[in-house]
C-alpha cells in the first residue's frame, strides 16, 4: 500500500463508472418494454441475459421448503440469531406520532404512517448476500410494511440461491420473484400481470441496476445509488498490524474499485500495515480484486496528531470507519462524518455486516456527510395533520388573509375569509 504525510484534506471520492450511453439507452429501452409488455418482457429478457426461461416468476411453497430442508442447520441458526439481533437494534428506531393542544380545543398532529409496499432486489450470483436479505426486509418489518417483496435472477438451474430463499424463510416472507436486472426494477416500479407494483425499492446491483432505480425515481422511491465499499481505519501505536490489514482487506475484497485507507499517527504500525497487506493478500481467495482495489484505492496516511487524523476522518466521511486507539470511544466522539463506526479492536467491521444488528446498508463516495443508513424512517411517511376550531379560525383567519395577499395568493385570502368571522351569525 501506498503510504503518505497527511498534510491535507483527504477524500473518498472517485471517478467512478456511471453508466455511458449505450447503458442508459439499454436501461431506458427495458423499462418501457416493461411498461408497455409485462410479462412478455421480463420473459424475453431472462432469457436474453440470464439464459433462462422462466414460466412462473414466482418462487413455489416447495421451492422454498426444499431450499430450509437442504440448508445447513448451524448457518441457519446463526442466520436466526443475527436476524434477532437485527430486529432488536431497529426496533429502537420506531417513532411515535405526537399531538399538540392549541388554545380553544384546536390542535396539530404528525402521524406515523408505514409504506404500504416494499421491494428488495437481491443479486444474483457471487454476489447474493442473504445477509442483504436480513438488513433490508427487518427495518421494513419494524415500521409496519404489510407488503415486502423480493426479486432476483435465477441462476441456470431455474432457481434463487438457497441462503437467500432459508433468509426470506426466516423472516416469513414468501413473495419471491425470479427476476433480475433492470427488468425486475421496472416490475416493481411499474407493475406486470405476475407482479404488482411496490411504493419503494431498495438494495444494491450491478450498473444496470443502479441506473434503472435512477431512472424509476418519483414514479417510485428508492434507498441510494450506492457505490463500492469504503473502509477507513483510525490507528494509533497500540493497533495491532495484522488485524489492521485483514480489515483492510475485507473491503477490499468487494470490488477493485473498494477503497481501503488507513489514517494513523504511528509510522511503525504504517509500515508494519503495508507490509501485512501484501503478506495477506497472496493467500486469499479473492486476490485479484482485491489486490486491484489497494493499488488503485488503497492508501496509509500518517498524521502529525490525532486531531488532524481525526480530522482527514471527517473530510473522508467514510461508509465503515474503525477506531482502533488506546481512546477509541473518546475519539469516536468527535468523529461528524460515517456511515458506522466500529469502536475497538473487538468491533471489526464485519462484526456490522452480519451479525451486531446495525444495518450494513450506509451511505458510500463521502456522502456520509449528508446521508445516514438504511433505518426504520426509510420505510415509514409522516403525515401533518390539523385541526382548527371556530373559535381559533375567528381569531387568526385575518392574519392568514393579509399573508395570503401579500403573496399575490387572492383565491387563498378568500378560502379563509369564506367562513368563520367574516359571515357573521349563521
Amino acid at each position: 500500500m501506498k503510504i503518505t504525510k497527511l498534510s491535507n484534506a483527504i477524500s473518498l471520492k472517485r471517478q467512478l463508472e456511471g453508466g455511458n450511453e449505450q447503458q442508459l439507452l439499454t436501461v431506458r429501452q427495458v423499462l418501457q418494454d416493461v411498461r408497455d409488455l409485462g410479462d412478455a418482457a421480463l420473459r424475453k429478457y431472462s432469457e436474453m441475459w440470464d439464459g433462462i426461461q422462466v414460466e412462473e416468476f414466482r418462487v413455489s411453497k416447495q421451492e422454498m421448503k426444499e431450499a430450509v430442508s437442504n440448508f445447513d442447520p448451524q448457518l441457519k441458526k446463526d442466520l436466526e440469531e443475527a436476524a434477532a439481533n437485527i430486529r432488536y437494534y431497529h426496533e429502537a428506531q420506531k417513532r411515535e406520532g405526537y399531538k399538540l393542544p392549541l388554545e380553544n380545543g384546536s390542535w396539530l398532529a404528525q402521524r406515523i404512517v408505514p409504506l404500504d409496499a416494499v421491494g428488495l432486489y437481491v443479486p444474483g450470483g457471487l454476489a447474493a448476500y442473504p445477509s442483504s436479505v436480513l438488513m433490508n426486509v427487518i427495518p421494513a418489518q419494524v415500521a409496519g410494511v404489510e407488503r415486502i417483496v423480493i426479486t432476483s435472477p435465477a441462476g441456470k438451474d431455474g432457481k434463487l440461491p438457497e441462503a437467500v430463499l432459508v433468509a426470506a424463510s426466516i423472516l416469513g416472507i414468501t413473495e419471491i420473484y425470479k427476476v433480475g436486472g433492470a427488468q425486475a426494477i421496472a416490475a416493481l416500479a411499474y407493475g406486470t400481470e405476475s407482479i404488482a407494483p411496490v411504493d419503494k425499492i431498495t438494495g444494491p446491483g450491478n450498473i444496470f441496476v443502479a441506473l434503472a432505480k435512477r431512472e424509476v425515481f418519483g414514479e417510485v422511491a428508492i434507498d441510494m445509488i450506492a457505490g463500492p465499499s469504503e473502509i477507513a481505519v483510525l490507528a494509533d501505536d497500540t493497533a495491532f498490524p495484522d488485524e489492521i490489514a485483514a480489515d483492510l482487506l475485507s473491503q477490499a475484497e468487494h470490488d477493485a474499485l473498494a477503497c481501503a485507507v488507513l489514517i494513523t499517527t504511528s509510522e511503525r504500525l504504517a509500515l508494519a500495515v503495508a507490509e501485512e497487506v501484501e503478506k495477506q493478500l497472496s493467500s486469499l481467495p479473492k486476490e485479484e480484486i482485491a489486490r486491484k482495489s489497494i493499488e488503485n484505492f488503497g492508501q496509509i496516511y500518517i498524521a502529525d496528531t490525532m486531531e488532524q487524523a481525526i480530522e482527514a476522518v471527517n473530510s473522508l466521511a467514510p461508509e465503515h470507519l474503525e477506531i482502533v486507539t488506546e481512546q477509541a470511544e473518546e475519539h469516536s466522539q468527535k468523529i461528524r462524518h460515517a456511515g458506522a463506526i466500529f469502536i475497538g479492536r473487538y468491533s471489526s467491521e464485519p462484526v456490522g455486516d452480519y451479525f451486531a444488528g446495525t444495518n450494513h446498508v450506509l451511505p458510500t463516495n463521502s456522502t456520509a456527510r449528508f446521508a445516514s443508513g438504511l433505518n426504520v424512517d426509510d420505510f415509514i411517511k409522516r403525515t401533518n395533520v390539523v385541526y382548527y376550531t371556530e373559535k381559533t379560525w375567528e381569531q387568526n383567519g385575518p392574519k392568514i388573509a393579509r399573508l395570503a395577499r401579500m403573496e399575490g395568493l387572492e383565491g387563498h385570502a378568500r378560502a379563509v375569509e369564506s367562513r368563520g368571522w367574516t359571515k357573521g351569525d349563521k
